[in-house]
């Protein structure tokens, strides 16, 4: 029963989209030219309460796809290192990798009552493009994310927390932030898991959705 009850709230609570939490670490900012080195999800799941929680993980490296351009700079921000063997023996192709998100993400949607998912992410419009340029790029025909609707997370915890700085703005929601660990797609896709939730779960506990939910009922009724 509460499986249920958590179900329907999922659905009711963003006009039956589900937020999947995304963080790609990228050669540059051209999302047509430069390559994808990294990804990571998390699909989110709600309470019987209302309470928004982080699901599952799943998080792959890349091989940057043929006539990808990789700036060093990129590499010395994210102390990504292409030659390194553990990387080569794991890394999945665009299309690979795209594929091991997007199968659980539609079997979360399905699980939870949703009719889409929409992406969240810090500076999400960063993300979005580069998401939207590999679907393209490998010519995926059943993208389960809206292709351009997003929560942003930066824009969120400024309005929250007055801050827009991911590392800044889990702190200041009470969330652990480890600097060393920053800038893999698995650590800070979790952490701004972490974040979009306590804000989402604030706001209820503030009485915002459930007076939505209030609202609602009186002009039906």
């Amino acid at each position: 029963m509460s499986e249920a009850i958590a179900r329907e709230l999922m659905a009711q609570r963003f006009r039956s989209f589900l937020p999947v939490v995304v963080d790609l670490e990228t050669g540059g900012f051209n999302a047509e030219r430069d390559a994808i080195l990294e990804i990571a999800a998390v699909t989110l799941t709600m309470d019987p309460e209302g309470n928004l929680l982080p699901d599952a993980t799943y998080a792959f490296h890349i091989k940057p796809f043929e006539g990808a351009n990789v700036e060093q700079s990129a590499l010395d921000f994210t102390g990504i290192k292409l030659d390194d063997p553990l990387r080569q023996r794991v890394a999945l192709s665009e299309a690979e990798a795209l594929g091991e998100i997007f199968r659980p993400v539609r079997k979360s949607i399905k699980a939870h009552g949703c009719t889409r998912a929409v992406l969240v992410g810090h500076n999400a419009a960063f993300d979005h493009g580069f998401l939207n340029a590999a679907v393209a790029r490998c010519g995926i025909k059943r993208n389960p994310f809206h292709p351009f609707s997003s929560f942003d997370t930066a824009s969120l915890s400024g309005l929250v927390y007055g801050q827009t700085v991911l590392a800044r703005a889990c702190r200041a929601a009470g969330i652990p932030f480890d600097n060393q660990e920053a800038h893999s797609a698995r650590y800070d896709t979790e952490r701004t898991a972490e974040l979009f939730c306590a804000i989402v779960n604030r706001y209820k506990d503030l009485g915002g959705w459930a007076l939505a939910q209030r609202e609602q009922g009186m002009e039906e009724a």
